[in-house]
């Protein structure tokens, strides 16, 4: 069960930014004993695997908070933020962490079905997140985009580590993050309504 939950963690994490969660599995697997990944799945703490996706998140922290960009950067990740989702779904499902022991028993037998379940449960935020920053861009005249960004990476980061570390308790900040921004996207969309002219 916490295969489950660490999985869809670390693929709502990809849903906010591709690379934190690839890059976190890669470096808590390369320097700590926290995350020991499978051989299948090995590559992601390769040197230069985990240099290129540093450059790549180096310029996604970049992009993502210039207004604009932002939007045009969500759509060039519809893709890439679903596939990482599936990677990281799958991968870390299937490794060693400090929370699971022993998680063949989730992944021997259906591997391909963790990576399509990513790439699902990595849509849903992507989706969110892609709808809800021009709302923000528009109501703040592209002064929300930095915040909106920072939050977003600063939430990657906590539910990649927690994913590992802790994956109920993740689980719970992932669902209470969830209820926050959909309150604050009503919220926001009440504003704009009340601003229209009759």
């Amino acid at each position: 069960m916490l295969e489950i939950v660490t999985g869809i963690v670390l693929a709502a994490s990809a849903g906010l930014n591709a690379y934190i969660p690839m890059l976190g599995l890669g470096l808590l697997s390369r320097f700590t004993p926290l995350v020991e990944l499978p051989d299948g799945w090995a590559w992601l703490e390769n040197g230069w695997c985990l240099g290129v996706l540093g450059v790549l998140l180096l310029i996604e922290l970049v992009v993502d908070k210039v207004p604009a960009l932002d939007t045009v950067n969500d759509v060039l990740q519809t893709v890439v933020r679903p596939a990482s989702g599936g990677i990281v779904f799958s991968a870390g499902s299937a490794s060693d962490t400090v929370a699971v022991s022993d998680p063949a028993a989730f992944v021997a037998s259906a591997q391909f079905w963790p990576f399509l379940l990513g790439i699902a449960v990595a849509l849903v935020p992507h989706v969110l997140k892609a709808v809800a920053r021009p709302i923000v861009n528009a109501l703040t005249a592209g002064a929300g985009a930095i915040a909106m960004s920072a939050l977003e990476d600063l939430g990657a980061v906590a539910l990649t580590v927690l994913a590992v570390v802790v994956p109920l308790l993740s689980l719970l900040v992932l669902v209470a993050v969830v209820v926050l921004l959909v309150r604050r996207m009503r919220r926001a969309l009440r504003a704009r309504a009340a601003r229209r002219p009759v």
